[in-house]
């Protein structure tokens, strides 16, 4: 039953929708994934980790009330467990990054900071979307920061002097670089998050329309070549992409739709945990938007156990 608990408060099922963000920041700065890649990932799961942890700890009390089925109304999770989980799991993703580099360590304390401000704060404003869209970009920008850096040390003479500064160098280029994946995962997050605000009353069509809207709008802008090469991709490659942006679509759009049609609680829960699944698709479609076709398909390969954990474990 502890287990459970645990699995249930950390949401372990969501988890298969973090390591694409650093996958695609990778290949967002054109490197394949290297030992900081890794790092960054498990930076990544444990910040995130964290996130889930603090979140049901500061709504312990609306919990009570909504969600009374939940690990810490329950009394299954101490809300004292919850908040020790939340700070031992931030220290341990701040840890793994500082091995990934200066530069990724810059970018996972501004996401710890932002995780644990919507937690706290930020949740219930009008900033709350912002915030969490604003952690996504973040991750995927650890990725790609942190693949950069180990790069060019590995290129950089062994003048441990010099080899930092270019490092530094190398990681600043990566984050342009990497910002319009960003800004793609971002917008993403923003409209089911957005949605996510009605799962336990339900009652607004608003919101799962904008969502549905622009989940279209990113399907165009993603399906199309990658901006900025001076020359199309392949024919198998633009299949690829095609492909998994047509995935993408399916698994965000349809219960998206359906909540539209009928904003219930059930149905509004099941599109945000469409939109939350629909994150592995899109950072696949991502990485293959920016030739690393591999690194697509592997992201691609969390999908079946995703929806396969998630039949066990709500990601909501």
């Amino acid at each position: 039953m502890t287990a459970r608990a645990w699995a249930e408060l950390l949401r372990v099922s969501a988890l298969f929708t973090v390591p694409g963000d650093a996958l695609a920041g990778a290949a967002a700065v054109g490197r394949r994934p290297n030992r900081s890649t890794a790092l960054a990932v498990g930076a990544s799961l444990c910040l995130y980790e964290a996130g889930m942890a603090l979140n049901d700890w500061a709504d312990r009390e609306e919990d009570a009330v909504d969600r009374p089925h939940r690990p810490i109304p329950s009394g299954r999770i101490t809300p004292r467990a919850a908040l020790t989980a939340a700070g031992a799991l931030t220290a341990a993703g701040l840890a793994l990054a500082a091995r990934a580099g200066r530069p990724a360590l810059t970018v996972a304390t501004g996401l710890a900071a932002t995780v644990w401000a919507y937690d706290l704060r930020l949740k219930h404003t009008p900033a709350g979307p912002a915030a969490m869209a604003a952690a996504r970009g973040l991750d995927l920008l650890l990725g790609a920061t942190a693949t950069a850096t180990a790069t060019a040390h590995a290129t950089t003479a062994p003048a441990k002097a010099s080899a930092a500064a270019t490092a530094t160098a190398t990681a600043r280029s990566a984050v342009p670089a990497a910002l319009p994946a960003a800004a793609l995962l971002t917008a993403h997050t923003y409209a089911v998050t957005a949605v996510s605000r009605h799962e336990a009353q339900g009652g607004s069509t608003t919101a799962p329309l904008a969502a549905l809207t622009a989940v279209a709008a990113l399907g165009v802008v993603t399906a199309r070549d990658r901006p900025g090469e001076g020359k199309r991709a392949s024919a198998p490659a633009q299949l690829l992409v095609t492909a998994l942006t047509g995935a993408y679509l399916r698994t965000a759009g349809r219960p998206l739709a359906h909540a539209a049609l009928n904003p219930s609680p059930p149905l509004t829960q099941r599109a945000v945990g469409g939109g939350i699944r629909a994150m592995i698709p899109l950072q696949a479609a991502l990485a293959a938007r920016a030739g690393a076709s591999g690194t697509a398909l592997a992201v691609m390969g969390l999908v079946p156990l995703a929806r396969s954990l998630a039949r066990k474990v709500s990601p909501t």
